[in-house]
């Protein structure tokens, strides 16, 4: 696996760079600007992108727009950003294109290392690893009219593993569940939420933008 990384604080650009080159990861560029990440993921063949939101010279959102812009012009772009704190924005603007191949992740969880390579993996393989601060953040109560309220406990449950990037199989480890169990949390989730069936759509990608989408206008 190849993986561009983009951080502008050199201690943790170095050890995200020294941590994935030990589990076997390849990092053929790593840079600490918003236009050194864009000239880096038009000219390098990569797997992955490690992206920090907020990059010189303005240290606001270089380095998402960089991720999107890539994005636009590779669909499906595998991209995993990392940010200081929760923004629900950023991960509803990385999700809006339903491609999949998505991250979002507090840098605390790059200290958890298996966690975060595991995260990295994922994204790169055409998952999605949403922080689960930012699923709780979401899925807190709120008052007024959201499709969401109609989604039982296990199914906002189920929903949360989803956007952790886990499959139907990890949603039944974890909540120590059948496939079956999962697979009908799953439809009735879809059907709550407005999500036709259909074979061009990922609707676990559009599933989770559409909480997040509804979070963001609440």
């Amino acid at each position: 696996m190849r993986a561009v990384v983009a951080e502008d604080l050199a201690l943790l650009r170095d050890g995200i760079v020294r941590l994935l080159t030990a589990h076997d990861v390849e990092v053929v560029d790593a840079v600490a600007t918003g236009p050194l990440l864009a000239d880096a993921l038009a000219r390098h063949e990569f797997d992955v992108a490690v992206v920090d939101v907020r990059l010189p010279p303005s240290f606001t959102d270089e380095g998402l727009r960089a991720a999107i812009g890539a994005r636009s012009r590779r669909p499906g772009l595998p991209v995993l950003v990392l940010s200081q704190h929760v923004e629900p924005l950023y991960a509803r603007e990385l999700l809006a294109d339903g491609a999949g191949a998505v991250g979002y992740l507090l840098k605390d969880r790059v200290m958890e290392v298996g966690q975060f390579v595991d995260a990295v993996r994922r994204v790169a393989d055409g998952g999605t690893a949403i922080d689960p601060e930012v699923i709780s953040q979401l899925l807190a109560p709120r008052d007024g009219d959201d499709p969401l309220h109609r989604l039982t406990g296990r199914e906002a449950d189920v929903l949360a593993l989803m956007a952790e990037g886990r499959t139907n199989a990890g949603v039944a480890q974890r909540l120590s569940v059948s496939l079956k169990a999962v697979s009908k949390h799953i439809n009735s989730i879809f059907d709550k939420l407005g999500l036709a069936q259909s074979e061009d759509d990922n609707r676990r990608v559009l599933a989770i933008l559409a909480y997040l989408e509804l979070r963001g206008r609440s």
